[in-house]
């Protein structure tokens, strides 16, 4: 530069044609080629590689340059390419006759072929020490991700060898944050620091997402040009692709400013988007060997893809847990509606949803206010301008004073996220933010001695950070996309469910409590069946354990199987849900690593949830069998092939079958979990269970009726009749002692439960899942008394309580809703049992039954 100079702003570089810069880095040489195999273009250096001027090679066959054999490799490479930003790469190849070999690499450029070549390197120093696999290894190892970004500078640095690697995050608008760092002793950090976008333009970031890799191997190496520099249409090789680019002079001089003297950049790529770099410098020149520069890039998109991974893990755990805190709010106010009065518990409730450093609520004209925040006379006026502007939607900013220019705000908030919680008038639950720079450390030692360039200091960290405070000024860390998901479904939730229980007219008052008190009803009758469930999982475990390590282990097992079906259950709000997810917890639940010995095949399927819980069951008995004593046991080679389909009819039939396993014989002794497998499918949902113990491995195969999975054939038919008849004990004292004894229970377990109970009393028990059932077992068989389970999956038994009537057999609902569920019938005067079955219970309810012994 001469004479005056103007000033240099960095805007500069957002109009500076950094793909178009006509030259090449001095460690390698170019070639632009015809479709016709004719040099085009080459850089100025070629003599130094090829032996031949880069006037003498254009307008030349590259057969002329390279040896026939080296273009045949470099025509096969060629096929390999898919699209315009891919690039190829060919190492320790020989270009001409001699023993010198090159690395080149390949890529397209409009109707030309791009070659670029620099000399191998045999440098062993370079190579990486550690394997790709146990690199991923470490980074799946971190808890946490910081710990993930710190394992991946550190891999990085391994990998390259550079002084200082950085792990960069872009946010939305372009800026930039050191959120890891591994670097050698003595040259300070820069972990924590900021950068404006403009330290990293435009059009940069557009190129570092199409070329994912970029080394800067001499910051004061002299650029080699290509020629000639246009073409026959007046335009500069586009170098979008390039390996061997070189470098715009305002970045030279960033880089020469921090004491740089090489760097290397891979592009961390996330669901398509520029999500960050791995920014590596070297306090001197640095050039990797390419296949080193390689692997390296490699590490990059799988360090990438492993991000992506974590970071929807981490969004959807978000979500769940405001999902439960959108269920507390529920459950809190149907308890107590008057919460609804009191904003400051709705601002405690709410504490946890979403990350802000205050909040506040107005409802009915009435407002309260915790944490960072306007005061009492802004917040109301923002709650006017809220009601003319955000129409009743979720709604945020994180530049609060620029767009509420006249509204009296501390310069400490910045952002804003107003959830709207009525419809008329409307109320809100409004978040709020800080400034952003009052939240960021300076984290690093910015002050280290520098050469400054001729354009002074400003393109420093200390500068850069200076200008990134600047920028966000009156800004906060914006609202995420997962946060203003969560957000709308805390509105949804308060204004549809929760707070239409404040409307002044006191029949949509009323409609509300009825529907609460239906909801109190239907949870408290799945309430007492899980506890019925669980009631008779204990007794059974009981009896076929041998200790009390192997009595807890079961218990926790089975019990934990019921959860994980209930959660994918509920997750859709008591919805179908999938066999295969359900197989797949399963399996991961109880294999983890080693859950590819279970081979599934089958297209996927729902079941409805009595079907799933059952299944849930069944198969976490036979997972649990097989890791005992069968295929999945030790740490063998069994396997176990699992596979379903749907037959004709609709019925959905699996296959359980190991293989490779110890010799299998049939127990002596059946146990509950054999019983769960052998007789929950049959009895719970009217289907088939086989089980056999061949020699090479046990099979089984099981029939679900198409009533019970989600699909166009699925057809209701009825389940063959099903009852169980015991030999009774002789004690004394027992009231039941004689006496035939019907049951009608859905649930196997329970159903077992109740069985035990009826025949500890000296009952003989007959048991039936169904209405069919039991009617077929009541045409057959004469009885004293029967217990009848009032809600049968999709029927009731209040049919065989007529037939029962009619016969003069005195009977007892069992229900978990309530008395008054059971007598909202013709029988409002039998007696009713509160599940789940207990021995008291049921001595208690015989005392009012009339019994009369048969002859």
């Amino acid at each position: 530069m001469s004479g005056t100079h103007e000033p240099v702003d960095l805007t500069n570089c957002d109009r500076e044609p950094i793909h178009q810069l006509g030259s090449v880095q001095p460690f390698g040489f170019l070639l632009a080629i015809s479709s016709d195999w004719i040099v085009t273009r080459a850089s100025a250096n070629l003599v130094e590689f090829l032996d031949v001027a880069q006037a003498d090679a254009i307008g030349r066959p590259v057969v002329s340059l390279i040896t026939p054999e080296a273009l045949h490799a470099v025509r096969n490479k060629l096929t390999t390419l898919r699209g315009p930003d891919v690039a190829e790469r060919i190492f320790g190849i020989a270009l001409m006759p001699d023993q010198n070999r090159f690395d080149i690499a390949l890529h397209l450029n409009g109707g030309e072929v791009i070659i670029e070549g620099e000399r191998c390197q045999d440098d062993r120093r370079d190579a990486a020490s550690l394997s790709m696999r146990s690199m991923m290894s470490r980074l799946d190892h971190t808890e946490t991700l910081e710990a993930f970004f710190r394992e991946g500078a550190r891999q990085a640095r391994a990998l390259t060898g550079f002084d200082r690697v950085m792990v960069y995050r872009f946010d939305e608008g372009g800026s930039g944050e050191v959120v890891a760092e591994a670097a050698r002793a003595g040259i300070g950090s820069f972990l924590g620091l900021h950068y404006p976008a403009s330290d990293i333009p435009v059009q940069a970031r557009a190129l570092y997402l199409r070329n994912l890799f970029r080394i800067i191997a001499d910051v004061d190496a002299v650029p080699v040009p290509i020629l000639p520099q246009r073409d026959e249409h007046g335009q500069p090789l586009d170098l979008s692709m390039s390996v061997l680019r070189s470098v715009s002079p305002i970045h030279i001089e960033y880089l020469k400013n921090m004491g740089v003297g090489a760097s290397l950049s891979i592009s961390i790529v996330v669901d398509g988007k520029l999500w960050g770099l791995f920014a590596c410098h070297h306090y001197g020149p640095r050039l990797p060997s390419a296949q080193s520069r390689s692997t390296a890039e490699l590490f990059g998109q799988m360090f990438a893809s492993r991000l992506e991974s974590r970071e929807r893990r981490l969004a959807l755990d978000y979500e769940t847990k405001a999902r439960r805190i959108a269920d507390r709010l529920l459950t809190s106010v149907a308890d107590n509606a008057s919460l609804l009065d009191d904003p400051a518990w709705l601002i405690e409730a709410l504490a946890d949803a979403i990350p802000a450093d205050g909040i506040g609520v107005w409802i009915n004209g009435r407002l309260a206010l915790a944490g960072i925040g306007p005061n009492e006379r802004s917040f109301a006026a923002l709650v006017r301008h809220l009601n003319r502007s955000a129409a009743g939607r979720i709604y945020a900013v994180d530049r609060l004073s620029e767009t509420y220019p006249d509204l009296e705000v501390d310069d400490a908030v910045a952002g804003m996220l107003a959830i709207p919680i009525s419809r008329s008038p409307r109320d809100y639950v409004v978040l709020f933010r800080q400034e952003l720079v009052r939240t960021v450390r300076w984290g690093g030692d910015p002050h280290k001695p520098v050469e400054y360039g001729p354009n002074g200091p400003r393109l420093t960290p200390r500068k850069s950070f200076e200008a990134w405070s600047e920028l966000v000024r009156g800004r906060s860390l914006p609202f995420t996309d997962a946060e203003r998901r969560v957000a709308e479904t805390i509105r949804v939730t308060l204004i549809e469910v929760v707070l239409r229980l404040t409307d002044e007219v006191s029949m949509a008052r009323q409609t509300a409590n009825e529907r609460q008190e239906l909801l109190i009803a239907e949870l408290n009758h799945r309430v007492r069946n899980i506890l019925s469930l669980i009631t008779g999982i204990i007794r059974q475990s009981q009896a076929t354990s041998v200790g009390l390590g192997d009595y807890i282990r079961q218990l926790e097992g089975r019990i934990q199987s019921l959860a994980r079906a209930h959660d994918q259950i509920t997750r859709d709000h008591w919805a179908p849900a999938s066999l295969r997810q359900l197989l797949l917890a399963e399996t991961a639940a109880y294999l983890g690593k080693n859950a590819q010995r279970i081979q599934m095949s089958g297209e996927d399927v729902l079941l409805e949830p009595q079907a799933f819980s059952t299944a849930a069951l069944v198969f976490h008995e036979l997972m649990t069998n097989s890791a005992k004593y069968g295929s999945l046991s030790g740490i063998g080679s069994g396997t176990v092939q699992l596979g379903w389909h749907r037959d004709d009819e609709g019925n959905l039939r699996i296959s359980w079958r190991e293989k490779n396993g110890p010799p299998v014989v049939e127990p002596k002794r059946h146990g509950f979990g054999s019983t769960i497998i052998r007789r929950s499918i049959p009895y719970d949902l009217g289907g088939k269970a086989e089980v056999r113990y061949a020699k090479d491995g046990l099979e089984a195969d099981f029939s679900i009726p198409a009533r019970h999975v989600v699909g166009p054939t699925s057809e209701r038919s009825n389940p063959a009749p099903l009852g169980t008849t015991e030999p009774k004990t002789n004690p004394d004292d027992q009231p039941l002692f004689g006496l035939n004894v019907l049951l009608v229970e859905n649930n196997l377990i329970i159903a077992m439960d109740g069985e035990d109970i009826l025949r500890r009393l000296g009952a003989d028990v007959a048991t039936a899942p169904s209405v069919t059932e039991a009617m077929e077992i009541l045409a057959g068989q004469s009885f004293d008394l029967a217990l009848l389970d009032v809600n049968l999956g999709d029927e009731t038994s209040f049919g065989i309580a007529d037939r029962l009537a009619a016969e003069g057999v005195p009977f007892v609902f069992a229900t978990g809703y309530g008395e008054g569920i059971a007598q909202a019938n013709s029988h409002s005067d039998a007696p009713v049992l509160q599940k789940p079955y207990t021995m008291e219970g049921m001595t208690d309810i015989l005392a009012r039954v009339p019994l009369s012994r048969r002859g």
